[in-house]
């Protein structure tokens, strides 16, 4: 390793080409950090007592020592970032030149030749500085100043022209002069010789920079040659990146964590993922191939995108998908991979699937409803399919789920209808999904419940007028207090506001009343004429007993669950 202060701008000049491998992220620098570089050019561009501002470090190595061109060929491991960012404002001062050519001491031809093209170059190797995919083609037609092929990459486009909006008379002399001033520290790595891995790590130490799935691919990447780094990419990395799309930084951590926890049963933090996947290829490795880890870290990304980011190509599996999504119960993915792995391997039915599916559904909401901290699901389904028996599948899982004590218990029928007949379910985090899901029971043509808000039968104002205290009785007050934010007293409408405060009869007869309602929440209040603690109640036990039905807790026999003890 060799490693010296340098001028940035006399690092880039002179022929030579900056590659970013196909392991890197693409270049993401905001417009904040952008500015921030220009505040600082703009601070040491006639400063008498700086001269000189360090902005990193940009380490490298050459990719061949036998390269046939004169134009070494130099793989950045760190420092594509800033000089992605330099690259742009060039460009920028480059075009204010062009059209105004005695403003600065130089011009755009010695710009461009100097700082963004080897001038003697073609193809590729015309290019000092040479992206990764999208990031690539952009900053080529940038700066040969043809229209862009979508998709484009935004950021290259964005921060270029944010550059351009700061340049003019004033300002472009002392950019100039400030771009002179940049040093980094250059780092020249010996093929070979140094570990670019090692090197990497201790430059990210901190966590702060990349996230856990940018030190993964880095890790299986960085140390192939640049062949293999491109086929393995291509075949197994990319596609993930696809899949996860806009997601892909927020959700690939998450997945990694969940996959992990599937092949070793350990529970990892986010924040240590990385090291617990360098263990985990360690170990793998010693009796497989990095090409077999990598497909099957594919392989359980199709299945990750499937359930959390909905593309599960079956309408029926995708349904149940979509309703764990609304519960927000992330922890149950672990165990959910390692089932629909075997639904993908064809050991169990879709209809099994979708069994093993709606048991985790009721599991997670019947203990939501009956008030049980969530902080013991992680432990439960990372440990629940060890319980799985693959000749009795559904069976073996429902016997795991009513084994199951203590803290971590199925809450059964009675304990559930209980806790649902006085749950506030207007506060209630999934209420909105309660009322749709009784709601769509076995509707084959289902509302969207994203048209209508929650309605009070009996209204939430304190002073209810004359005609509510009526039909409520002398203890209208306690009523009130008691059932307000219950089941019972909640339904669905369209006609929130028309229907405030009005009496029960307006509310049941008027045109946006719940007598033309068609939705079958409000059969019950279609039924009756009145509106007090025992119409509650009624109601109450009527979408309870549909609700066990909805949430279904499993059941087996003595005899049977015995065989499971």
């Amino acid at each position: 390793m060799k490693a010296a202060a340098a001028n940035l701008l006399s690092l880039i000049k002179g022929p030579k080409q900056f590659v970013i491998p196909i392991y890197q992220r693409t270049y993401s620098w905001q417009q904040a950090q952008c500015e921030q570089l220009l505040r600082d050019i703009l601070r040491i561009s006639d400063s008498e007592d700086i001269h000189g501002h360090f902005v990193g470090s940009v380490v490298y190595f050459q990719e061949s020592l036998h390269n046939v061109s004169d134009v070494p060929q130099l793989q950045v491991i760190d420092g594509q970032q800033r000089l992605t960012t330099v690259t742009l404002l060039i460009a920028a001062l480059a075009d204010f030149a062009k059209d105004n050519p005695d403003i600065i001491d130089t011009n755009a031809t010695k710009l461009k030749n100097y700082y963004l093209f080897n001038a003697e170059e073609d193809g590729d190797l015309h290019y000092k500085l040479l992206l990764t995919r999208r990031d690539k083609q952009t900053l080529i037609s940038l700066l040969k100043e043809i229209p862009h092929t979508e998709p484009a990459s935004q950021r290259i486009l964005e921060n270029y022209q944010f550059f351009k909006s700061q340049i003019n008379a004033t300002t472009a002399i002392a950019i100039y002069n400030g771009l002179m001033r940049l040093f980094v520290v250059d780092v020249a790595l010996e093929k070979n010789v140094d570990n670019p891995q090692l090197i990497f790590e201790s430059l990210n130490s901190t966590g702060l920079d990349l996230s856990q799935a940018d030190l993964i691919r880095n890790y299986v990447l960085m140390g192939q040659p640049h062949k293999q780094q491109t086929e393995l990419y291509e075949k197994y990395w990319y596609p993930m990146e696809q899949g996860f799309g806009d997601e892909y930084t927020q959700r690939f951590d998450a997945f990694m964590r969940d996959y992990l926890s599937v092949k070793t049963g350990n529970i990892s933090r986010i924040a240590q993922v990385y090291d617990e996947f360098k263990q985990y290829a360690y170990d793998w490795l010693r009796t497989s191939t990095l090409d077999a880890l990598l497909a099957d870290v594919q392989r359980y990304a199709n299945f990750y995108t499937n359930m959390a980011l909905h593309q599960e190509p079956s309408e029926k599996i995708l349904n149940v998908f979509r309703r764990i999504s609304r519960i927000r119960v992330d922890v149950c993915y672990p165990f959910l991979l390692a089932v629909y792995s075997d639904y993908a391997n064809n050991v169990i039915s879709e209809e099994e699937l979708i069994e093993v599916l709606c048991l985790v559904e009721s599991y997670v909401f019947r203990r939501s409803i009956c008030g049980i901290p969530p902080n013991s699901l992680n432990k439960t389904f990372a440990n629940l399919y060890k319980s799985v028996i693959q000749e009795q599948y559904v069976e073996s899982v429902q016997a795991a789920f009513l084994l199951l004590t203590t803290y971590k218990l199925f809450p059964l029928d009675t304990e559930f209808k209980n806790a649902l007949l006085t749950k506030d379910v207007y506060n209630f985090r999934n209420g909105s999904y309660l009322l749709e899901r009784l709601e769509n029971y076995k509707r084959k043509e289902p509302i969207n419940v994203e048209d209508y808000t929650i309605e009070h039968v009996m209204p939430q104002n304190p002073h209810l007028n004359n005609e509510w205290q009526q039909q409520l009785g002398d203890n209208w007050k306690l009523v009130q207090e008691t059932w307000l934010h219950s089941l019972g007293n909640l339904t669905l409408s369209g006609y929130n506001a028309e229907m405030s405060d009005k009496s029960f009869e307006k509310k049941k007869c008027s045109e946006e009343g719940f007598d033309h309602s068609p939705l079958h929440l409000n059969t019950w209040m279609r039924q009756v004429d009145e509106w007090n603690e025992e119409q509650i109640k009624g109601r109450a036990n009527d979408l309870i007993n549909k609700a066990i039905k909805v949430w279904q807790a499993p059941y087996l026999d003595e005899e049977t669950l015995s065989k499971y003890q």
